[in-house]
């Protein structure tokens, strides 16, 4: 057997990495701002009190009350996104969910890519695939299906007094 295996012309070892190259200085860049952007937009909201009405709390951040709300009587496509952050931010998260679950989802997908954009900002680890994931057209398909159907649960659930 070993001089069976003598006999076989071996190959050259290769020094290949293994696995993606790490991300480049740049992308490190633009994890940390991603994972800042992210702490900041958790943040406030966690620094905000959420409204008892189910929307309106941006106007602790001088913004001014919803037009739409104001003109139509209903809620408008990301009345109560705000709030639903604000809940999220505080751990109350089925306030959150019940508020505005597209909001709900928008502070759930903050927190995750947080955690995610600074591990590639440490590690090199290569996170823009998960973006890249992300961004296919079914995906965004779902989230936008998502984003309106949150909507139609708004406006029933204004409709019916639930916050």
């Amino acid at each position: 057997y070993c001089s069976l295996m003598a006999s076989q012309p071996s190959a050259p070892p290769t020094s290949r990495p293994i696995g993606a190259p790490p991300l480049a200085a740049w992308q490190r860049v633009c994890c940390i701002v991603l994972a800042a952007a992210c702490a900041a937009m958790l943040g406030v909201g966690a620094w905000m009190t959420p409204s008892r009405e189910g929307y309106g709390t941006h106007t602790q951040l001088g913004i001014p009350p919803c037009a739409w709300k104001w003109t139509t009587g209903t809620p408008c496509a990301t009345c109560g996104m705000t709030t639903a952050v604000s809940h999220a931010a505080h751990a109350e998260f089925w306030a959150s969910l019940k508020t505005q679950p597209f909001g709900f989802l928008v502070a759930l997908g903050a927190a995750v890519a947080f955690w995610i954009a600074l591990h590639g900002a440490i590690t090199g680890a290569r996170v823009d695939r998960v973006l890249d994931w992300l961004l296919r057209p079914r995906y965004l398909l779902v989230g936008g299906l998502l984003f309106f159907g949150s909507w139609g649960y708004k406006v029933w659930a204004d409709a019916h007094a639930i916050a």
